[in-house]
C-alpha cells in the first residue's frame, strides 16, 4: 500500500502571509495555458496573435476564479455561504468547483469573442486544449490539501492516511490507530484522466484542422466521461451524499449535460461538414 506523504499545504510563510500550494497550482495551470497558447498562436495560419492570447488568458483567469468559487459555494457549500457570506472569499482553504469555473469561462469566452469580433466556438476550440493541464495542477492541489478522498480499497495502490492528520478517516478504528484503512487517491485519478489523458487527446486531435465545434465537443465529452467515472470511487461531500440510487453524485449530475452537449457538438460539427 502507498502512504500519504507529509506535505505542508503552506508552501511559503512570510509572517502573517501564507502562500498555499493550492493557490500556486492554479498559477501553474494558468501559466501553462498562457505558454501553450502563445506557442500555438505563433504557428503559421493560426489566426491568433500573442496579444490576443494574453487577453484571452486574462479573461479566462477571471472567469475560472469567480465562477469556480461561486459554483462551489452554490453547488456544494451553500450551508457555509448561508452561515457566513464572507466564506466565499476563503479561496485559500480550497473549494473550487469545475462546473462553476466552466460557466465562468464560457461567459469569458463570449465577452472575449464579442470584443474581438470572433465566433464563440472559434475561441472555444482554441482554448479547450489549453485547459487540461490546469485541471491536472488543480487536482494535485487537492491532493496536497488532503481533500476529496475516495472510498476504502484493498487494491495495491490504495493510500494510507495518518490518523492524526485525518481523524475522520479513522473514526471507526480503535483509539490509538496510527494509519487509516487504505483509500482511493481519487484526486490523482482525476489528475491522470481529466488532466494528462485529456490534454494528450485534445492536443493531438486539435493539431490538425477540424470543423468548428469539434475540439470543444471532444473537451466536454472527455471531461464529462472522466469525471463521471472518477465519481464512482470518490466519496461524495458528507453534507450532500448520494442524490439517487446510492451511487449518483452531484459531480455526476453536473457532468451529464457536458457529456450530452459534447456529443451534440461533435454531431453538429461533422454533420455540417458532411452536408
Amino acid at each position: 500500500m502507498l502512504t500519504y506523504p507529509d506535505i505542508d499545504p503552506v508552501a511559503l510563510g512570510l509572517g502573517p502571509l501564507r502562500i498555499h500550494w493550492y493557490g500556486l497550482m492554479y498559477l501553474v495551470g494558468f501559466a501553462a495555458a498562457w505558454i501553450l497558447g502563445r506557442w500555438r498562436a505563433g504557428r503559421p495560419g493560426s489566426g491568433w496573435t500573442t496579444e490576443m492570447v494574453d487577453d484571452l488568458i486574462f479573461y479566462g483567469v477571471i472567469g475560472t476564479i469567480v465562477g469556480g468559487r461561486l459554483g462551489y459555494m452554490l453547488f456544494y457549500g451553500f450551508d457555509q455561504l448561508a452561515a457566513n457570506p464572507l466564506n466565499i472569499l476563503k479561496v485559500w482553504e480550497g473549494g473550487m468547483a469545475f462546473h462553476g469555473g466552466l460557466i465562468g469561462v464560457l461567459i469569458a469566452i463570449y465577452l472575449f469573442a464579442r470584443s474581438h469580433r470572433m465566433r464563440f466556438f472559434q475561441v472555444g476550440d482554441f482554448l479547450a486544449p489549453l485547459v487540461p493541464l490546469g485541471l491536472f495542477a488543480g487536482r494535485i492541489g487537492n491532493f496536497i490539501n488532503g481533500e476529496l478522498w475516495g472510498h476504502r480499497t484493498d487494491l495495491p495502490w490504495g493510500m494510507r492516511l495518518p490518523c492524526l492528520e485525518f481523524p475522520a478517516q479513522c473514526a471507526d478504528l480503535p483509539q490509538g490507530t496510527a494509519w487509516s484503512i487504505p483509500v482511493h487517491a481519487s484526486q490523482l485519478y482525476q489528475a491522470a484522466l481529466e488532466g494528462l489523458a485529456l490534454f494528450i487527446v485534445l492536443w493531438v486531435f486539435s493539431s490538425k484542422p477540424r470543423p468548428m465545434m469539434a475540439v470543444s465537443g471532444v473537451f466536454l465529452l472527455g471531461y464529462g466521461l472522466s469525471r463521471f467515472a472518477a465519481e464512482f470511487v470518490r466519496v461524495p461531500d458528507a453534507h450532500i451524499g448520494y442524490l439517487a440510487f446510492d451511487w449518483l453524485t452531484m459531480g455526476q449530475l453536473l457532468s451529464t449535460p457536458m457529456i450530452l452537449f459534447g456529443a451534440l457538438l461533435l454531431a453538429l460539427a461533422y454533420g455540417r461538414r458532411s452536408s
